[in-house]
């Protein structure tokens, strides 16, 4: 086996194709994070991004994106934005995990969403995590009916809600792909300020992150596409979601709303009109993203693993990381493993949060 490092863009077009197909033939859901696009599109917003390209007999056997920080510290390709990482590799490939890391000189590879059955890197998780999904592949119908049985009081609370707010504000209206990049801008300021309300570093004030997704919403690429889904009421809107979709999966990302209409739960609405019209138009399963949330409860049919950790290459490099990360990482674990503290830290976080609204 011999294996090469490029940056993405260096990339052939033969090269993404064989990576398509790879994931194509995967066991694994077809989740958008996981296709070439996604990782080229960081590629052009983050200089440190780069692809092994491990090879067999002058064919390509595997691709391994990640990002290479100072001292040989990697981490997965987006980490902090996307929701699922791991290789791309062709099946039964024999690969030892060290060795892919020298290769790329790279003391450890840090990740936060490793997909479930990545063989090569599992075994040095620390954590799993469920990540709520929507499971539309029988329809819509047939998943509201599930909503119906399980939760009869939470859907016709939300249905109930959803007819107030049209009666309102003169009808309402929904748009999965909405193409507008105005109307992206809006979901953008609204989740800045949710962050800063909640006393959580706002996401859109990173430069790499708000290009990437302006980026990815121009993508038209099968495996990898940006949708914009937005709630209407009248001729406005009142709540929009910004995910990443392949033809079989649509990755939920970034959702808010107007606070002005949070007395409609507009975000419970698009949830349910987002899971109607993507089953409409082929797609199985709206992965709801690691973290838990109420309305996640509320919404899903079942849970992906996802898992957090790193992998090592013994040596000062992997050392240091491990100093300067473990630590943090296992008060994370602790806090949110103990509900007192978990609900303490959120007041602490909204309180920050009002203290800066007042400024």
């Amino acid at each position: 086996m011999r294996i090469s490092v490029v940056t993405p863009g260096e990339l052939g077009a033969s090269q993404t194709e064989a990576w398509r197909e790879m994931r194509a033939g995967a066991e694994a859901p077809a989740n958008p994070f996981m296709e070439p696009e996604f990782t080229l599109a960081v590629g052009r917003v983050r200089a440190q991004a780069r692809v092994a390209v491990l090879w067999e007999g002058g064919e390509p056997a595997g691709f391994f994106p990640y990002e290479r920080g100072p001292l040989g510290r990697g981490r997965a390709i987006g980490l902090g934005v996307s929701d699922c990482q791991g290789a791309v590799l062709r099946p039964g490939l024999g690969l030892d995990p060290r060795e892919l890391l020298r290769a790329c000189s790279l003391a450890a590879w840090e990740f936060d969403n490793l997909e479930a059955g990545q063989k090569l890197f599992e075994p040095d998780a620390a954590d799993a995590f469920g990540s709520p999904v929507i499971d539309v592949a029988a329809g819509y119908a047939a998943y509201e009916e599930r909503l119906r049985e399980r939760s009869p009081k939470f859907l016709r609370t939300t249905l109930a809600k959803e007819r107030r707010l049209g009666r309102q504000a003169g009808g309402v209206r929904f748009v999965l792909d909405e193409r507008d990049p105005g109307v992206l801008r809006t979901l953008m300021s609204w989740k800045s300020a949710q962050y800063r309300r909640t006393g959580r570093r706002d996401r859109f004030s990173q430069r790499w992150i708000s290009t990437l997704v302006r980026q990815l919403h121009e993508s038209r690429a099968a495996g990898c596409r940006g949708t914009l889904s937005v709630l209407y009421a009248g001729d406005r809107p009142v709540a929009a979601h910004f995910g990443l979709r392949s033809r079989t999966v649509l990755s939920c990302w970034f959702p808010a709303y107007e606070p002005e209409f949070a007395k409609f739960s507009p975000g419970l609405i698009l949830h349910l009109r987002m899971a109607e019209a993507a089953a409409g138009e082929g797609v199985a399963l709206l992965d709801l993203g690691r973290g838990a949330a109420e309305y996640k409860d509320a919404l899903k049919t079942g849970e992906l693993r996802v898992h957090e950790g790193a992998t090592l290459r013994p040596g000062p490099g992997a050392a240091l990381y491990w100093l300067g990360r473990e630590p943090v990482r296992r008060a994370h674990g602790f806090v949110r493993d103990h509900p007192w503290l978990a609900a303490r830290a959120r007041r602490t976080l909204n309180r920050v949060g009002r203290l800066r609204g007042t400024r």
